[in-house]
């Protein structure tokens, strides 16, 4: 036993004992209060909410199914702003640019027209003639598919009523630009587009 202990009477002893466990009950108290307080206000961040990821690399255009997504819990301040949080929000509709696997997906991922209930529509990749038509497009818009004019080759529409799907990014060879179409004119405008310049006009 300390020395000291001898001269300390024994009533102060159970005091200051007392007064050290209702000081860390009292912090207990505090700390589970304002635990209360953060996850109700901000409920979000502390119990997540349910986030729509790619489950793999998705090019642009694709037809999202239930294999090429999945469902994860992100707290508030890691999800981003549109994010779609049910698996039937993208099943079905085509993708307006490329996603990476474990990416979020949000409402301006996906173009503006759903895929299902079209099976005879294809979707065909065009370099348009003059880069900066492709400028003007977005996704669903409707345009019609026209051959640029070459010396003795008459200007002719290929297809009427094509609908963006979406725009990619710019590239030296020029912006690829992907448009539905019904699966007779797409094969016509894929083999077209490789053999003459196309453009589209907008309707």
């Amino acid at each position: 036993m300390d020395v000291l202990s001898k001269f300390i009477p024994p009533d102060l002893t159970r005091l200051q004992g007392r007064r050290a466990r209702l000081t860390r009950r009292w912090l207990a108290a505090v700390l589970l209060l304002a635990g209360g307080l953060l996850l109700f206000v901000h409920p979000g961040s502390a119990r997540g909410a349910p986030t729509v990821l790619a489950a793999h690399d998705l090019p642009p255009g694709a037809k999202l199914r239930a294999a090429d997504v999945r469902l994860a819990e992100l707290p508030g301040d890691a999800r981003p702003s549109g994010a779609l949080s049910t698996l039937d929000a993208v099943d079905g509709r085509l993708l307006a640019g490329a996603v990476r696997a474990g990416e979020a997906l949000t409402d301006v991922r996906l173009a503006g027209i759903p895929a299902r209930g079209d099976p005879g529509t294809a979707t065909v990749p065009v370099r348009l003639a003059d880069a900066a038509v492709a400028e003007l497009l977005a996704p669903g818009l409707r345009v019609d598919v026209v051959t640029t004019t070459e010396p003795g080759v008459p200007a002719s529409v290929l297809a009427g009523g094509a609908i963006v799907v979406t725009v990619g990014h710019p590239e030296p060879k020029g912006r690829l630009v992907l448009l539905r179409l019904p699966e007779s004119l797409a094969t016509r405008v894929a083999a077209i587009s490789l053999e003459r310049p196309v453009t589209v006009t907008l309707r």
